[in-house]
């Protein structure tokens, strides 16, 4: 059985990334420039979805991950690492929006129909460019359907 990856992005920059990376690694993925406002998550079509550091208004993240928790197979993963209310005390990266910094109890309620496998709010030291450089307080999730 072949492996299918898909990338979804708005940014273009964040895209050519991912396939630049995955040219390096030798794995073939495919990636699609849309919006998660009218990008549709099909029902029942993934083993697995994965949220990095993607963070939404409140509204549009509830509907987002609604459907991306009914576009799991059964027995699908959903994995997730966000920026915490609290990583407003650090200047390592991320909104400064609260409405975009779900806190972990926030965010298993809008995915309260998955297993946790893991559901913690971790404070981590971050390695990934000039902004995201130092502490910062993050909430990890890996949940099954």
């Amino acid at each position: 059985m072949k492996t299918a990856i898909v990338s979804v992005d708005q940014s273009t920059v964040g895209l050519a990334k991912a396939q630049k990376l995955a040219q390096e690694k030798q794995v073939a993925i495919t990636t699609i420039h849309a919006d998660l406002a009218d990008f549709a998550i099909a029902p029942q079509a993934w083993d697995g979805i994965v949220s990095i550091f993607c963070h939404l208004p409140s509204e549009l993240r509830i509907k987002v991950y609604r459907q991306a928790v009914q576009g799991l197979k059964p027995n699908g993963v959903f994995v997730l690492e966000s920026f915490a209310p609290e990583q407003l005390q650090y200047d390592t990266g991320g909104p400064k929006n609260l409405d975009m910094l779900p806190s972990l109890s926030t965010l298993q309620q809008e995915l309260a129909d998955l297993q946790w496998e893991i559901a913690r709010g971790v404070e981590r030291d971050l390695n990934e460019g000039r902004f995201h450089d130092g502490k910062a307080a993050v909430i990890q999730i890996l949940g099954r359907k």
